[in-house]
């Protein structure tokens, strides 16, 4: 089996239910071409690099899907472009190295950090102890500065 991932973002002035309707839909449409879908995430609505249709953010969507054979993609993009509903798509074939690192992603062992309170904890440091009294420091005496006349200036004489 061959296994695709396609990446689509959806225009964010729909309700939430129509973004989830949107994506639903497509995740049918998988189902319905004899797909078997491994992942759908929903990451959210996200700020865009640059201004698409005059929007800055979008909903994006991921899904993870297996395919005997890729007939039907041309079927699936033609139907993101014709959707109004859709402000960009990607269709990716995956290979073992995009399927191991999705899998990874999905058991939480990439992009998530620990933050500090899930970090093991450092042990407390010993209570502080008051200093010993330390004698004052030698105040520095100046030393005079020495005036040094500035050299006569060097006449060539004519001959």
């Amino acid at each position: 089996m061959k296994n695709y991932e396609v990446t689509f973002i959806v225009d964010p002035v729909l309700s939430g239910e129509e973004v989830k309707s949107t994506a639903q839909t497509y995740v049918d449409h998988l189902s319905k071409e004899g797909c078997s879908i491994v992942n759908v995430d929903e990451m959210g609505l996200r700020g865009l690099a640059y201004p698409i249709n005059k929007r800055t953010s979008g909903n994006y969507f991921c899904i993870e899907f297996q395919s005997e054979s890729g007939d039907f993609l041309e079927k699936m993009e033609l139907a993101f472009r014709r959707d109004e509903r859709i402000i960009r798509f990607l269709t990716v074939k995956l290979d073992k190295y995009g399927i191991k690192y999705n899998a990874d992603k999905r058991a939480g062992l990439i992009g998530k950090k620990k933050s500090r309170k899930e970090a093991t904890p450092v042990p407390a440091a010993p209570a502080p102890v008051a200093p010993a009294p330390v004698a004052p420091a030698p105040t520095p005496v100046a030393k005079p500065v020495e005036k040094v006349a500035a050299p006569a200036p060097v006449v060539e004489e004519e001959e």
